[in-house]
């Protein structure tokens, strides 16, 4: 008999994990459903429509429901929402919002791919400003209006993680004052402090106020907003960008196990707390990489993997998934900051005993034009020598850099062992010895003298 499955949730993790079980199963009936109007779309890229970056809205979209009905055979509902499990008779029950109908829905196999959502703080007087988040397209074309229409001057950022730096760079490239308000002590909080300042530095140049240590207390009249440290900004609006939450109420409802990162617990192959009920992209909490602790990481990569994962498990061909790093990078003005694995605050909240190596040069030959300064900072275990993690900021080549290391890491190579990592070299690309390689050196400079 021929097997079903339904996927709660068509975005990036929901999507992809439907279009790989069609890629491994060509007969397993595949139902997608999703209680907005957008499905597939590359959220990644909203912030730099928003700056005009990106001209064409409708790149953004990857697939439509009709072209993955046409070409994949997948059963894609729109504006169905899926409103309780019952996991004794693997039956779903589903609102038809088109319809205002309910109706239940048989399974083999359920995906719970219903991501996260902003995290909306209490603030007083919010409602006095125009406020906004960006988490959805609903979202996007929301902000969209308001600045062609509105055309504001300046804007407030609540946020200073990795999309409230990006969107300070697209609001200043459409001519707007921006300021970012941060509790922590500064931007970015998952990287280490010192890389920070560098890039603390240029956004400051670029005209971006800077408020760290520091929150949104309420809003006043007339568009003021008052902070905790007692100063006020004047803002034409603000964007709330200060994290998400994951959507797991239906999976709460259904009695599945929520882990202390707040996301549902999965084990190796995706599989909940129930055999037949898997999870993927911003809702799971996974495991750390480097040392298996529970983690829970909305970012693109994972999302993408777990779906593989799942689609395999399905398929009776399974692989397990091994953890995740958090490996993420961001463009700010002219630098790009990125971060993988553990990082110092990380590491020391963990207790653990690291070491710490940090090396500056050019993004290549310096003889070369325009080459430009790349920081590198990177932990280590002083008696394994085991990569525990890093950060680099830079004007070039600062993808390439992580990318090694988070190589590195899953690779199971030691700090020393960067060293012998033969990458390629011409002086428009790089040095004889890589940023890395310098990284291993010095690292093992360091161990010889403990």
């Amino acid at each position: 008999m021929k097997k079903k499955v339904i996927i709660i949730g068509a975005v990036g993790g929901g999507a992809t994990t439907a279009s790989q079980i069609r890629k491994l199963d060509s007969e397993i009936e595949i139902i997608l459903l999703e209680k907005t109007s957008y499905l597939s779309y590359g959220a990644c890229g909203m912030p730099y429509y928003l700056g005009d970056i990106i001209k064409d809205r409708e790149s953004l979209f990857a697939a439509t429901p009709e072209q993955l009905h046409t070409k994949k055979n997948i059963d894609v509902r729109m504006h169905h929402e899926a409103l309780k499990i019952d996991r004794g008779k693997k039956s779903l029950l589903i609102r038809d919002h088109d319809r205002n109908e309910d109706y239940d829905e048989t399974y083999d196999y359920l995906v719970l791919a219903t991501g996260a959502s902003p995290f909306i703080p209490d603030i007083p007087g919010i409602d006095q400003i125009p406020a906004f988040h960006l988490r959805t397209v609903e979202d996007m074309d929301r902000i969209k209006q308001f600045l062609e229409t509105s055309k504001p001057d300046s804007c407030t950022i609540i946020g200073g993680g990795f999309i409230g730096v990006e969107m300070a760079e697209n609001f200043t490239h459409l001519g707007m004052r921006v300021n970012i308000v941060e509790r922590s002590e500064h931007v970015i909080s998952n990287i280490d402090e010192e890389t920070a300042k560098g890039l603390q530095n240029h956004i400051t140049e670029k005209g971006v106020k800077l408020y760290t240590n520091d929150g949104l207390k309420e809003v006043l009249p007339e568009n003021t907003l008052k902070l905790d440290s007692g100063e006020t900004l004047q803002s034409d609006f603000i964007l709330l960008s200060v994290g998400v939450k994951p959507r797991t109420q239906l999976a709460k409802d259904a009695g599945l196990s929520v882990g202390e990162s707040g996301g549902v617990v999965s084990n190796e192959f995706m599989q909940t707390d129930d055999d037949s009920i898997y999870a993927v992209g911003d809702i799971v909490e996974s495991i750390d990489f480097v040392d298996d602790t529970p983690k829970q990481v909305p970012l693109a990569w994972p999302a993408h993997r777990q779906a593989y994962i799942i689609a395999k498990h399905v398929s009776g061909d399974p692989v397990p998934f091994k953890g995740m790093l958090g490996t993420a990078i961001a463009k700010v003005f002219d630098l790009s900051i990125a971060s993988t694995g553990l990082g110092e605050k990380e590491l020391k909240e963990k207790g653990y005993t690291y070491q710490t190596v940090v090396h500056e040069g050019k993004s290549h030959a310096g003889y070369y034009p325009d080459a430009h300064n790349v920081y590198v900072r990177v932990h280590f275990c002083p008696e394994t020598s085991k990569l525990f993690g890093g950060n680099v900021v830079g004007g070039e080549g600062v993808d390439k850099q992580i990318d090694i290391l988070a190589t590195a890491i899953y690779g199971g190579l030691s700090v020393t062992d960067l060293q012998e990592i033969e990458t390629c070299y011409a002086p428009p690309f790089s040095s004889p010895k890589g940023l890395l390689n310098m990284i291993g050196y010095k690292a093992a400079g360091l161990l010889k003298k403990k």
